[in-house]
């Protein structure tokens, strides 16, 4: 399997937006809208202080990505990555995928003085912790809480 992990832009669109949306169905049962869905990925690889995207290519085909968004840390004086919006193709799951473009983060993290990377996952999700368990990462002792708005 000839793997290569780069940063996404703009020529990645249509894959990064069928990846989000095939994800929302898996994970949540939620079908989007797929012009929001591919306005939203647009803002992120024309903006990268929106986040940027890292991309998996098996064979030159895309067959993964995340995204990272950052947050200001006071306490640290120093910014978070988050990690968001993974998906893997299912053909390629279980072949170091994730772990791959998780190191690759974390070497871009480490370039960039990144104080730490976290990411959240739906409890019930035990596949993907394990996974994230498997890649290095911790679980943390923080509970997330949420609100929703209209816009």
């Amino acid at each position: 399997m000839d793997l290569e992990i780069g940063i996404g832009d703009i020529s990645h669109i249509e894959e990064i937006t069928r990846f989000q949306m095939d994800m929302a169905m898996e994970s949540e049962g939620t079908s989007l809208n797929y012009e929001r869905v591919s306005n939203g990925v647009k803002a992120v690889l024309e903006d990268e202080a929106k986040g940027r995207y890292i991309v998996a290519k098996v064979d030159e085909k895309i067959v993964g990505c995340l995204m990272i968004t950052r947050e200001w840390s006071d306490w640290n004086c120093g910014w978070y990555w988050w990690i968001q919006s993974v998906y893997v193709l299912p053909h390629y799951r279980a072949r170091g995928i994730y772990k791959t473009m998780y190191r690759k983060v974390l070497e871009l993290a480490k370039d960039e003085h990144i104080s730490q990377v976290r990411l959240y996952v739906d409890r019930h999700n035990t596949t993907a912790q394990r996974v994230y368990q498997k890649s290095g990462m911790e679980e943390c002792h923080y509970i997330m809480y949420e609100s929703h708005t209209s816009c």
